[in-house]
């Protein structure tokens, strides 16, 4: 909503509790492994989610340090309250975006072809009995009605319903109709979707127990802190990170660690008869990498304990979350089973954890845009694509307000609907993987989805996309402004040291300290960076020209000098991999660039196999490169 208004299209959130906007479902936490490049993108892309995410961040960690910075990924805790209300703060702020409180109904639809006027009245539901039928022309969606008898008209309309479509929670065999806990489900929206052709399946996701921290024996648990260094996700930061509006960062908490026990799994195993899962009661497909605790002693019935991580929820509340232990099964049995950890002895929980089930759409039908291929104007974002995750569900949301501000307004980007391709952000390799391969189970981003993870570093989103973006209107021109001075920076960075030759009696003493081989004579300091012993951090006190160098060239920067420094490093020590991973990137894109959208009669294309012939029929790639990614089509048919 945030990117189409800024963009400069008139929006309408509309949505059930206007104090639930933002509401994190899950665990309160933003980014992990893969996910905390998407919401880099984000940020580097206009996007407000970096921004929130940093004013509410109770601590910060950069994950998989100990590996190449392809796969560093951010992750911040948040306090879940905190980050509500700076989300409402944005909107409340936010030029051309209204919103209304109310549960959307129907969609109203007209034959593509017939004229948009004020006020006509011939648009209507499906479910009248003078409305277009599914054989009818291609149809597009006009405008919406609401539970209070609301009708609003609209160019387009995106739906980010999460698991809200026909919500069915599960605890044991007890079962209630919702799409959050406590919160009413979206009741016939799912059907007026559907009826117009568009295909709909069910799915399963679930969380776990809320608990007390005052029952919680910490001593008994493992500390995890944050970085020492506090980290943030936006680009858009001082020596206040995000925080723009002097408001000051929240206090730092920690994460705690534990484990299961042999006694935690007999109890757990005695529930299994009224478990959803086992029972027959839940026939959907759940999250293969977010399994049930239950799901994890069927399919791992040897492992003699797992991993539980004790999140908090914020700065001003007892309530924890326990990652690792989502979970369905009866809430005696969830509560026995805990308690058998030495550190939950006396455990008190607010609320049990559950499973539900809930409608989504087949991806295969929407373009790279997120307009759907069956209903002219209609895009989906999000969960109800088959995803699961946060940060997953806000690039689709980005990217749909994106197209949809363009297609209501043609004069933006040439009316050329905004896409990413696999080479240029991690949004792009979501989006291609949802509209041509589809998905089987709650699709979820990892580093290894991405051939091009090399390109597509946490670090440098902003100078892959933020120009981009400023093109269209959507990013500011102070944060284009911050991205080329920072390109600017780096690049004198990389200049010094690709001139600055070091001399044996420099450097040796220091090279022999860090465990590196001693120079014979003398090299340019980037050779010197590319052995994995030598960093900035470690050699930048030793040779004062550097230094010096390196401070005149962060002088006055909204970027911190660590941040450059990084950023320099890495461009340096991996010059040949990003090199030859850009080459393969330009191979393939040479098959992007053949269109073959309308041009092949498949069931006729007797050239190519069966499948081929009929998945290429189902998903109408647009471009040859998409067809080569088709499950089913092999590089022979290509």
């Amino acid at each position: 909503a945030t990117a189409a208004a800024n963009m400069g299209a008139k929006t309408c959130l509309v949505t059930m509790d206007m104090n639930k906007i933002a509401q994190m479902s899950c665990n309160p936490a933003v980014g992990g492994i893969a996910k905390g490049q998407i919401v880099r993108e984000i940020d580097a892309l206009g996007g407000q989610m970096g921004i929130v995410t940093d004013r509410a961040s109770i601590q910060f960690r950069m994950l998989n340090r100990s590996k190449g910075p392809a796969v560093w990924s951010p992750r911040a805790q948040c306090d879940r309250e905190k980050y509500i209300w700076t989300w409402r703060s944005v909107l409340d702020r936010t030029e051309n975006l209204h919103v209304w409180q109310d549960t959307v109904r129907e969609l109203i639809y007209e034959p593509v072809g017939v004229q948009q006027e004020e006020g006509q009245n011939d648009r209507k539901n499906l479910d009248s009995e003078k409305s277009p039928k599914k054989s009818a022309d291609k149809l597009r969606v006009v405008g919406l009605r609401t539970y209070t008898d609301c009708e609003f008209q609209a160019k387009c309309v995106i739906i980010t319903a999460g698991t809200f479509l026909n919500g069915l929670m599960h605890i044991g065999r007890t079962q209630l109709v919702g799409g959050r806990c406590a919160e009413p489900a979206s009741l016939q929206l799912s059907e007026s979707i559907s009826q117009t052709g568009i295909r709909v399946g069910r799915m399963k996701t679930g969380t776990p127990v809320r608990i007390d921290k005052r029952s919680v024996d910490f001593s008994l648990m493992e500390e995890q802190p944050g970085d020492e260094i506090e980290g943030h996700f936006s680009y858009m930061h001082d020596a206040d990170p995000g925080r723009t509006d002097g408001q000051a960062p929240l206090k730092q908490l920690p994460c705690w660690i534990t484990y299961t026990n042999a006694a935690v799994h007999e109890v757990l195993r005695s529930g299994f008869a009224d478990s959803p899962l086992y029972n027959g009661q839940i026939q959907s497909i759940g999250p293969r990498y977010c399994p049930s605790i239950e799901t994890k002693l069927h399919t791992f019935p040897d492992k003699e304990q797992h991993l539980l991580f004790l999140e908090p929820e914020g700065t001003d509340t007892n309530e924890m979350y326990l990652n690792g232990f989502s979970s369905s099964l009866p809430i005696d049995i969830q509560l026995g089973a805990l308690r058998q950890i030495p550190a939950f002895r006396n455990l008190e929980v607010y609320r049990p954890g559950y499973a539900i089930e809930y409608d989504y759409f087949d991806p295969t039908q929407l373009s790279h845009s997120l307009e759907s291929k069956v209903v002219q104007n209609l895009f989906l974002a999000g969960q109800v694509n088959g995803t699961t995750g946060y940060e997953e569900a806000a690039g689709q949301g980005l990217m749909a307000g994106i197209n949809a501000a363009i297609k209501s307004n043609p004069a933006i980007n040439g009316g050329e609907p905004f896409t990413l391709s696999r080479n240029e952000a991690y949004i792009g390799v979501l989006i291609d993987d949802l509209v041509t391969k589809g998905v089987d189970e709650p699709y979820r981003m990892f580093t290894s989805r991405a051939e091009y993870r090399i390109l597509l570093r946490q670090d440098d989103a902003d100078m892959r996309l933020t120009e981009k973006s400023y093109r269209l209107g959507l990013a500011t021109r102070e944060r284009y402004d911050l991205m080329a001075d920072k390109r600017q920076r780096i690049e004198a960075i990389i200049g010094f040291c690709q001139n600055f030759s070091l001399k044996p009696a420099l450097i040796n003493t220091v090279l022999e300290a860090l465990g590196t081989a001693p120079l014979s004579q003398g090299i340019k300091l980037d050779d010197l960076l590319l052995r994995p012993q030598i960093t900035f951090v470690g050699i930048l006190p030793h040779i004062l020209p550097l230094q010096r160098a390196v401070e005149k060239i962060c002088l006055g920067s909204r970027c911190p000098m660590s941040e450059l420094l990084e950023a320099a490093e890495i461009r340096i020590k991996y010059a040949g991999y990003i090199a030859r991973e850009q080459q393969a990137a330009e191979k393939m894109l040479r098959l992007e660039n053949i269109r073959i959208a309308g041009k092949f009669d498949y069931p006729n294309l007797s050239q190519i196999s069966i499948e081929a012939r009929q998945k290429l029929q189902a998903i109408q790639p647009v471009t040859l490169a998409q067809a080569s990614r088709i499950p089913g089509v092999s590089p022979s048919d290509i």
